[in-house]
């Protein structure tokens, strides 16, 4: 770690102990904070776990929302949200529970205990998904690590291999296959994962199935009025790989198909990945353009006083393995904003 980052961990400890935030707290002062989970579930006890970042457990989840009750912070909608920007003067603390991809564990795990708090949240999905065509293709290269002590692929017109027999060599590998996916065209994507499965018998679209609701669980979570349905586009790509038009089309039929399956309108959107890498401003006009009510990024932030873009909307994606509420609380407190930085991540791949 930094000298910089030792500096504002001890920072935050200080703001936390001292009791100064809660003293900014009590003068009015505050940030809203739009936070981001893909998954939870409980823990698993495999060492290889290259996506535990990615995943909070239900006793965390449980956790934060008394937490949140402890502290007097509202939990609001995305509507809410977009609402507080909207008016005149601070936006005020509060807290927005956003959950990406639409895991099958938010039903399982997630819902009963967000259901028992009685709060919002907000799920975006990418459509093609619980039509069991779309490629978690993330979680299928994990899959392949996992059973594999050798990884054999074309990069290029190159046949490259990658030990992995132990779990760091596992997780290096993992990291660097990602990355390089992620530069990709979706065909190429394709066509990589593919044959990376079709060489250690990973079924993809299993994997993509089995990890994600079917349009029936969907449509009982969206029964619940305190349950908004955005959508991720149709296939979650890097809009930052496509063509312009392509980019457009993703956006407005992910859109399309997610109103038609729910009988409803869908305003809210997330763009896939979420990082600065992922996105550029000629993609934040197409969600204006397209009559959206707000876009989620994944670039750290708070939403304070002063101008916020509701088509590039910051949030925290919450790191799985920080398990300490304190920083939370600092940030919310409106104290120390550039904090939110050391409590999430800004790496989705």
């Amino acid at each position: 770690m930094s000298n910089n980052g030792c500096w504002t961990a001890a920072r935050l400890q200080f703001a936390h102990f001292s009791g100064i935030a809660r003293a900014s707290e009590a003068r009015g002062r505050g940030s809203g904070v739009v936070l981001r989970f893909d998954r939870v579930r409980p823990a698993r006890r495999q060492r290889f776990q290259p996506l535990r970042g990615r995943e909070i457990t239900p006793q965390f989840l449980d956790a934060l929302l008394r937490a949140l009750a402890r502290w007097n912070c509202p939990v609001i909608s995305a509507d809410e949200v977009c609402a507080r920007i909207g008016r005149s003067g601070a936006p005020g603390r509060f807290v927005c529970l956003t959950f990406d991809g639409g895991s099958r564990d938010i039903a399982t795990f997630a819902y009963p205990i967000l259901a028992r708090h009685r709060v919002p949240f907000t799920v975006y999905l990418p459509t093609a998904f619980p039509d069991g065509v779309g490629e978690a293709w993330w979680l299928a290269l994990e899959q392949v690590i996992a059973r594999a002590d050798r990884i054999a692929l074309l990069i290029g017109d190159n046949e490259r291999q990658f030990d992995t027999k132990t779990v760091a060599a596992k997780t290096q590998v993992f990291h660097f296959l990602a990355g390089w996916l992620r530069t990709m065209p979706p065909p190429a994507l394709t066509a990589a994962i593919e044959d990376l499965c079709k060489r250690y018998a990973v079924d993809l679209a299993a994997v993509t199935r089995e990890a994600v609701m079917d349009w029936d669980e969907l449509g009982r979570l969206a029964a619940d009025p305190n349950v908004t349905i955005g959508s991720a586009t149709v296939s979650y790509p890097v809009l930052a790989n496509l063509p312009n038009a392509a980019a457009e089309t993703e956006i407005a039929k992910g859109r399309g198909v997610l109103q038609a399956a729910l009988g409803r309108d869908a305003r809210h959107f997330a763009f896939p990945f979420g990082d600065r890498r992922s996105f550029g401003a000629e993609h934040v006009a197409m969600a204006q353009q397209a009559g959206l009510a707000a876009a989620m990024t994944s670039i750290p932030g708070v939403i304070g006083p002063g101008p916020v873009d509701r088509f590039a909307l910051p949030r925290i994606a919450w790191d799985g393995r920080q398990r300490s509420l304190h920083a939370l609380r600092v940030v919310l407190s409106g104290l120390m904003p550039s904090a939110a930085r050391r409590i999430g991540r800004n790496d989705n791949g």
